[in-house]
């Protein structure tokens, strides 16, 4: 065998195995646990839900305030485009709103008194660049409002427009977050729609999108919605003092509904510009996302308000990771829209194995699920093995192309 050969068949063999054992683990029937608010949806799915014949799988990727060295230098962003482009990535999602600073030139923001700091090296607009370089390469670009309803205490946002945050029921407005501490803004308050839904309306009227995403973020903890505006939104539309447990039933449903009624908005707002984009969101899996944060996502897809799912599956564990991709809820929207797995492939301070990726990219496919990665700069340069390797894992993951860039349309 000529030792220029050896690498790639053992990295072939291993593949194969990896894929045999996925299969086999994943041939084991879900187990069905519905939560009351997903009484509407079929519990008894048994059969592997398959994605529409007319999509192709997600194969994307995050570009977080992490990869900024990249995202500021044009030369590196068309060089990360074409990696990804090269081993048969789909699609990335660049973040344009963090910490309560947008990342492109925004009226919108600085009319609410918040500074544009995120310019490109060379003063250029990252969000374009981005964007045009993804689209030369075939990529879909998919701008992530990364902090939703989020924000830091001492931002600009939060001190000009205290009146827009939300608050638990003994008055206080922090919480802890993985971005350390933050407040929330009232996602029941009219001047935060209009402030979220304009900068919507903004990104999809200036640059040439194929969507705009919402994660975990456009929520709100449970705990929170104690503020005077919300407390006498819920008397006057219900009659009744509002419960004193964050977790009161009708209370939760109330929150959660609301939210619910706004992802709609910000779809009718986004189709109002583009008819054709995508409305994609990245929530928590569903147990997380409605009983800690309101986000009834089973509700959004039922109501046919977005247009793609990506579940957050951020888990080391692999049996945790497996459990929670074969939840009931995600094969159900399988058979509605696009769904894919959100996957870490590391942290700055925790790398991620790349066997690790190998065997959670398996699991998904397996159950004809897309994959996400998060972060870019995690793939393969903040990571335990050479990039050569790396690079070389993900392209057997992905040997065949799965373009998506036929699915843009122009407004």
């Amino acid at each position: 065998m000529p030792p220029q050969l050896k690498p790639k068949l053992i990295r072939r063999i291993l593949l194969f195995w990896t894929t045999l054992l996925a299969v086999v683990m994943l041939g084991r029937p879900a187990i069905a646990f519905l939560s009351p608010p997903m009484q509407a949806w079929e519990a008894g799915v048994q059969k592997i839900a398959q994605m529409p014949q007319s999509s192709q799988p997600i194969r994307g990727v995050w570009l977080t305030t992490n990869d900024i060295p990249v995202l500021r230098d044009s030369s590196r962003v068309q060089s990360a485009m074409t990696e990804l482009s090269q081993l048969n990535f789909n699609t990335v999602y660049p973040v344009v709103w963090n910490s309560g600073y947008a990342l492109y030139p925004s009226a919108i923001a600085q009319r609410a008194g918040i500074p544009y700091i995120h310019q490109g090296a060379a003063g250029q607009d990252i969000l374009a660049d981005v964007i045009d370089q993804a689209h030369r390469q075939g990529l879909l670009a998919i701008p992530w409002f990364e902090f939703g309803f989020m924000a830091p205490p001492s931002s600009e946002l939060a001190v000009a427009h205290p009146d827009w945050l939300t608050q638990r029921r003994d008055g206080s407005q922090t919480s802890g977050s993985a971005a350390g501490e933050v407040v929330w803004l009232n996602p029941f308050k009219p001047e935060v729609q209009q402030f979220i839904t304009s900068l919507v309306a903004e990104i999809a009227t200036r640059y040439d999108i194929d969507g705009i995403q919402f994660d975990d973020h456009t929520a709100l903890p449970v705990d929170f919605g104690y503020d005077p505006y919300t407390v006498a939104q819920y008397q006057k539309e219900t009659k009744r003092s509002v419960p004193s447990n964050p977790r009161d039933p009708a209370w939760m449903r109330w929150r959660a509904d609301k939210i619910t009624d706004f992802v709609a908005q910000l779809n009718q707002t986004l189709k109002q510009q583009r008819p054709e984009a995508i409305l994609s969101v990245s929530p928590n899996p569903y147990d997380t996302a409605y009983n800690s944060f309101l986000q009834d996502w089973v509700s959004w897809i039922n109501r046919g308000v977005v247009d793609e799912l990506l579940v957050q599956v951020y888990r080391w564990d692999i049996n945790s990771f497996t459990n929670q991709i074969l939840r009931p809820e995600i094969q159900a929207a399988q058979t509605k829209i696009p769904v894919a797995i959100g996957i870490l492939t590391g942290l700055r301070n925790r790398p991620m194995p790349m066997s690790m990726i190998q065997s959670k990219v398996m699991q998904s496919t397996a159950q004809g699920l897309g994959v996400a990665f998060f972060y870019y700069e995690s793939l393969w340069y903040d990571a335990p093995e050479p990039v050569a390797e790396r690079q070389a894992l993900f392209r057997d993951l992905f040997g065949v192309p799965a373009s998506r860039f036929s699915l843009r349309r122009q407004a």
